[in-house]
């Protein structure tokens, strides 16, 4: 039985995971373990991810601001792609969203109110009878997911860092100070910290552990590609409707990507889109532009996992010494990466976070016991 023993175990090869494993690294040795035969295989590799910093709730919104110079600056060598490419976010206010456009307005960062003439030039498909009113966030951008994800992974490579593949935890027990996760084919990793960045399976690798769950929920998210033509997408804004029941993107250019933003709970596994979310989708879509779906070219799901209000789980465990939880990132986990990986960093390593200590209270995984008690 092979046996290696580092400073910190990261469970969870996703883009949580990786983020936190290559920043940890540059202080600390660092396993970082994944179930699958490659990393991100889940969530992270089914993401039509772009960053909008008026998405999420507020802890979100703070570490989706300070990541962003990280994609406008990478570190050198970190790709050698640009990893943002300029979108705007256009939020479509039918008359029955019209007071919720209002609270978007006042409560937004950086948004401007639209004409619908604009949004009818940037998007001639649009109905002229769907939405009454609009705003934009000129400052939004697509993400080359990818490219970031293999970009910490690179990163902890350099830094001394271990990926282990194929090597889902089993056993995970507190043995003289130090944790001992036992993974498939036997090998077992030591360490005194345990990082559970394991996304849809954190409360799963908690119990493996002993600890008592967060009351993690994975919930199953659509994408649909169409071919739109005539219409030619490529300069099209990212937009929905306000109360966000739809989306749709360009995609590779002369497709669109739609979603009916479908939450429907589902177990952690190998999730797979559903028929009737897949039309659900077509039909809201068609509200709002005049588009004919001769055919669904692509369809798939993925899972985006919540904690039980919502914002992240970043921190150390209440009861369980060296257990930290780095999970619920919900549908922001790509955007808000590079700042919530140095925040996980940070506190692993004992280290001043920041401006992320602004919302450590909120993050705390620990307020979920004292909601229990």
């Amino acid at each position: 039985m092979d046996t290696h023993t580092t400073d910190v175990i990261v469970i969870g090869a996703g883009i949580a995971g990786a983020t936190a494993a290559a920043q940890i690294a540059a202080d600390r040795k660092v396993a970082l373990i994944e179930a699958e035969e490659q990393a991100g295989y889940h969530t992270t590799g089914r993401s039509a991810a772009m960053w909008i910093l008026n998405y999420g709730p507020a802890d979100v919104r703070v570490l989706t601001g300070l990541s962003r110079p990280f994609f406008e600056t990478p570190p050198q060598g970190f790709t050698d792609v640009p990893l943002m490419s300029p979108r705007p976010f256009c939020f479509l206010a039918p008359p029955d969203q019209l007071d919720h456009l209002h609270r978007l307005m006042a409560e937004g960062i950086g948004l401007r109110e639209a004409p619908i003439a604009e949004l009818r030039a940037r998007i001639p498909a649009l109905r002229p009878d769907y939405a009454v009113a609009a705003a934009v966030e000129d400052d939004a951008f697509d993400m080359d997911v990818a490219a970031l994800h293999q970009g910490f992974l690179r990163l902890l490579r350099r830094r001394d860092g271990v990926l282990a593949l194929r090597s889902r935890s089993g056993r995970i027990e507190r043995r003289g100070g130090l944790w001992e996760v036992e993974v498939t084919g036997g090998a077992v990793f030591r360490a005194p910290v345990v990082v559970n960045a394991a996304g849809a399976w954190g409360d799963e690798v908690a119990a493996q552990a002993g600890v008592a769950p967060l009351g993690l929920q994975p919930k199953r998210r659509t994408g649909i590609i169409i071919d739109p033509a005539p219409w030619d997408v490529s300069t099209w804004p990212l937009f929905n409707d306000v109360d966000h029941t739809w989306y749709c993107r360009p995609e590779a250019r002369t497709r669109l990507m739609v979603t009916p933003c479908d939450e429907t709970d589902m177990p952690p596994h190998d999730v797979q889109p559903d028929e009737l979310d897949i039309a659900i989708g077509i039909d809201r879509m068609q509200q709002a532009l005049a588009i004919e779906v001769r055919r669904v070219e692509r369809a798939w799901s993925g899972l985006r996992t919540f904690t039980p209000d919502r914002s992240f789980a970043v921190g150390w465990d209440g009861t369980a010494e060296g257990f930290f939880w780095s999970v619920g990132q919900g549908g922001y986990g790509i955007q808000t990466s590079p700042a919530a990986g140095r925040l996980v960093a940070d506190l692993v390593c004992n280290r001043d976070p920041g401006e992320a200590g602004r919302i450590l209270s909120r993050v705390d995984p620990r307020r979920f016991a004292r909601i229990k008690g």
